[in-house]
């Protein structure tokens, strides 16, 4: 025999009528009703007819997320994999399944915004892509509820992670090591993520007082464990060779710390490293990586539910960037500068 939404409204104590209304996204429940409700159909295994929900509410509860990143790392991705986990996890407790929108549906192909409405999804996650390509504008410009991650449109939601401080953070801490020759290996100038970072360093070495030498500040890629092999080099091979060196990424660790080792080079006692993310295999590796920690699952779950506000009420959802704030982890990789011992 079926579970019912009688049998949910018995099982949490709650009238039909209440019930019903968060199965629908109504908005005059609170949050407390709502986990409370979903939890119960949950324990009681109840599962909303979801064609009759739709066409009910003229939804398709069908969200979608653009992730295109380069590399073509998809779901492997280091850093995004933890976020659109949380953003999945969250819709899900709304009632939404999670459309990945791409170029090609077997061998038609179609732009984003034809695929979103090939696909009749109620909004999109931009997470990872070129937000600066005109086929990402006609998107985000269309009619279509948009949230963006780590990038700025006008009057669309957005999640940002504290890019500016996190590499103030490591500027600061390089500088209380004693360290005063920072360079900074960056990526791909395709969003604000790198923009703010690479506004952030010279901001954090003036409030400091040093200045930055011609080819300190050097474009590498995102995620590219082979690409920093040449970046490194061409910063070890000056004569006034850096003693610390930021990374775009922590992925990039694991190439930086090859090529410093071949180069002869100890770390953190001939050179220091630092690198941004956060992830959980950087703190496995000797010596552990000193890096920011994004709060990924923060941003998830904020896309989440700043994109099912905009879907839910399109004339007063909050357009104002969510600001989610960075840690510093404090690991092996960047030690006393050698210099200042002698």
């Amino acid at each position: 025999m079926s579970v019912t939404i009688k049998d949910v409204a018995r099982s949490c104590g709650l009238s039909i009528s209440t019930v019903s209304k968060v199965f629908n996204g109504y908005p005059d429940i609170s949050e407390v009703t709502r986990r409370q409700v979903m939890e119960a159909a949950h324990e009681i295994g109840y599962r909303p007819n979801a064609l009759a929900r739709a066409l009910k509410t003229n939804r398709s509860y069908n969200l979608g997320v653009l992730f295109v990143d380069e590399n073509i790392s998809g779901l492997m991705h280091p850093f995004f994999a933890a976020v659109l986990n949380a953003f999945k996890a969250e819709a899900e407790t709304w009632g939404y399944d999670i459309t990945f929108i791409n170029h090609n549906i077997g061998t038609m192909e179609m732009t984003y915004l034809e695929h979103c409405r090939y696909r009749n999804v109620d909004g999109v996650c931009l997470a990872c892509v070129d937000f600066y390509s005109a086929e990402v504008a006609e998107l985000v410009n269309s009619d279509i509820p948009c949230v963006t991650i780590d990038h700025m449109f006008n009057n669309r939601p957005c999640i940002i992670s504290d890019n500016l401080n996190g590499i103030r953070m490591l500027v600061d801490r390089a500088v209380a090591l004693g360290h005063r020759r920072i360079a900074y290996i960056h990526g791909q100038r395709n969003s604000s993520v790198t923009e703010n970072r690479i506004r952030g360093f010279y901001r954090a070495m003036e409030a400091n007082g040093l200045t930055v030498p011609e080819g300190y500040v050097i474009q590498g890629r995102y995620d590219d464990i082979d690409n920093i092999r040449a970046d490194l080099l061409a910063l070890l091979g000056r004569p006034d060779r850096p003693s610390c060196v930021l990374l775009p990424d922590d992925a990039s660790y694991f190439g930086a710390l090859d090529t410093l080792r071949e180069q002869g080079l100890r770390v953190p006692e001939d050179i220091s490293v630092a690198g941004y993310d956060g992830i959980r295999a950087t703190q496995a590796v000797h010596p552990r990586l000193t890096t920011v920690s994004q709060d990924s699952a923060a941003m998830g779950r904020q896309a989440a539910l700043r994109l099912i506000d905009r879907i839910d009420h399109p004339n007063t959802a909050i357009s104002d960037p969510v600001l989610i704030p960075a840690t510093l982890v404090e690991g092996e990789s960047m030690g006393y500068c050698t210099e200042n011992r002698r």
